[in-house]
């Protein structure tokens, strides 16, 4: 199956939103390295976030690694 992938952000941001179908251990190790490797910022993430409707979901998890 291939997969498109336009911008790390929207990648992670779509984690979040199939979580169900992937699991949210995958979705949150996409957020840590993201955030690690610092590939994107956060208000791409936010923007994204918010585009997908995964804004509530992700904002708690991006606020705990921000520490």
């Amino acid at each position: 199956m291939d997969v498109a992938v336009y911008s790390i952000a929207k990648t992670v941001a779509d984690c979040f939103k199939f979580r169900n179908k992937i699991g949210l251990d995958v979705a949150l190790e996409a957020l840590r390295e993201v955030l690690r490797e610092r590939r994107c910022n956060r208000d791409e993430l936010r923007q994204y976030a918010k585009t997908n409707r995964v804004e509530n979901i992700m904002r708690p998890y991006m606020e705990a690694m921000s520490i």
